[in-house]
């Protein structure tokens, strides 16, 4: 069955940075469109970003700039290399991933995707 491990998280101070992965297993990693999510206490969780097959990504408009998702479709990994980070960044974040012909992503509604890891937590003081 599909799963996603996150893993990177940890603390860091407001202006610095931090590299997320996903392991991805499971399934036809190229066939799949990955996302990035977070959720903040207290909040719903929001997308903050998304990668397709062929690198065409997608960003939310609060990390635009500052965040880049990338995809090691050799080693079915995901990444999310974050910078500048500020407190608002403090939140679990988590990979998913959803079947996609051809491997385009359509949505970063989180309802769009069917397969979730775990999670990991960012805290940003």
């Amino acid at each position: 069955h599909v799963q996603l491990v996150e893993s990177g998280g940890g603390s860091v101070q407001a202006g610095g940075s931090l590299i997320l992965s996903c392991a991805a297993s499971g399934y036809t990693y190229s066939s799949y469109c990955i996302g990035w999510f977070r959720q903040a206490p207290g909040k719903e969780r929001e997308g903050v970003g998304n990668i397709a097959l062929h690198g065409l990504t997608t960003y939310a408009a609060s990390v635009q700039g500052r965040f880049t998702i990338s995809r090691d479709n050799a080693k079915t990994t995901l990444y999310l290399e974050m910078n500048n980070l500020t407190p608002e960044d403090t939140a679990i974040y988590y990979c998913a991933a959803q079947p996609s012909r051809g491997g385009y992503c359509y949505s970063l509604v989180s309802q769009y995707y069917t397969y979730w890891g775990q999670g990991t937590q960012v805290t940003v003081s």
